[in-house]
């Protein structure tokens, strides 16, 4: 197990890793703000379990910062990577506060849950936007490869015409020379 980690400053929501996501694992971002987890809730006070995803092995969706989900959960699974497993505790005040959630959650209780980061995903038609400015971009670094290519296609040629035009004022160098080196000996 992790190392507590306070993700508010003031207790509120204290994350601990269970199981480490890969190193190269994403995180949910602006563009892939929609999550789905795999979770267990249970009450600190008794250790009951409350609500779970694990009986069903259903997976829970939602976006994240629109509010859907209790404040405990926004903060914590934006400090999540895809297949991470953590411990998040919440102080009431991040969770149901003094109301509960009747049944099953009483008043100013303190829950702890074990969630699964199992995927992010970017918001349904956004993707669109996203793939049109991906294409866009593709295309202009193409361009810009285009470009450049051409741009050392002509250096190359400036080269190679340089270096004919110096092979071919060395060669004529050496065509006089070897004219005036015929005249000098004959002079002798």
């Amino acid at each position: 197990m992790g190392d507590a980690i306070d993700l508010t400053g003031d207790g509120g929501v204290i994350k601990t890793i269970v199981s480490q996501a890969k190193a190269d694992a994403i995180t949910p971002t602006e563009d892939l703000p929609l999550v789905d987890v795999h979770y267990e809730g249970v009450l600190a006070e008794n250790g009951e379990v409350f609500d779970t995803t694990h009986e069903d092995n259903t997976v829970f969706s939602f976006e994240l910062g629109k509010g859907t989900v209790i404040k405990a959960w926004d903060i914590a699974l934006r400090t999540m990577k895809v297949g991470e497993v953590a411990k998040i505790t919440c102080k009431p005040e991040y969770a149901y506060g003094s109301a509960g959630s009747p049944p099953d959650i009483p008043p100013n209780a303190t829950l702890i849950f074990e969630v699964q980061l199992v995927a992010c995903r970017p918001r349904k038609g956004s993707s669109l936007g996203s793939a049109s400015e991906e294409r866009t971009r593709l295309e202009e670094l193409k361009r810009q490869r285009e470009l450049a290519a051409a741009t050392k296609e002509e250096e190359k040629k400036k080269r190679e015409d340089a270096k004919a035009a110096a092979a071919a004022r060395i060669q004529a160098k050496l065509e006089s020379k070897k004219g005036q080196g015929k005249g000098k000996g004959k002079a002798k």
